[in-house]
């Protein structure tokens, strides 16, 4: 049996710490589906198709790579493609306790799906989408947040 792991997020932007996360549990799994999660009630700065383009551009170098879209619970996803476990990035301990949270939901929901936390690397752990996306409001310079297939 295949070991299929989900990192889901909306990636508006990707993020260095993203790169970092996926590129860190790559010897881990057979292969990584990064699902780009779709949410009606949120407001994007980048479109679906540019995120995806992100995503795709830069990973191109990885073979057990794939990137697909999706909405709905982040779980069923994971069940209609074959995936036993969510990666998920913790940045702090604020993000611990809502991912907590999540992933006690998730296994309730679907008891053969499990969680993994990957705390993020230090000289990234400042680095969120929310952030990046606010830098960009106001023209400022993201280079050194985002990978460089992020372009404006």
């Amino acid at each position: 049996m295949k070991k299929i792991a989900v990192f889901p997020g909306s990636f508006d932007p990707i993020t260095l710490g993203h790169e970092s996360i996926v590129r860190r549990c790559l010897p881990l799994f057979d292969e990584i589906v990064i699902g780009i999660g779709y949410n009606s009630n949120k407001h994007y700065f980048f479109s679906q198709d540019r995120r995806e383009h992100f995503i795709r551009q830069t990973f191109a170098d990885a073979s057990n790579i794939r990137v697909e879209r999706y909405s709905g619970l982040t779980v069923d996803f994971c069940k209609s493609i074959g995936a036993n476990y969510i990666l998920r990035g913790l940045r702090t301990s604020a993000d611990y306790e809502f991912e907590r949270a999540i992933a006690q939901m998730n296994r309730a929901l679907h008891p053969g799906v499990d969680t993994i936390f990957v705390v993020a690397d230090p000289h990234l752990s400042h680095i969120s989408s929310t952030i990046v996306r606010d830098i960009l409001l106001y023209q400022g310079d993201v280079s050194q947040f985002v990978p460089k297939s992020v372009t404006l």
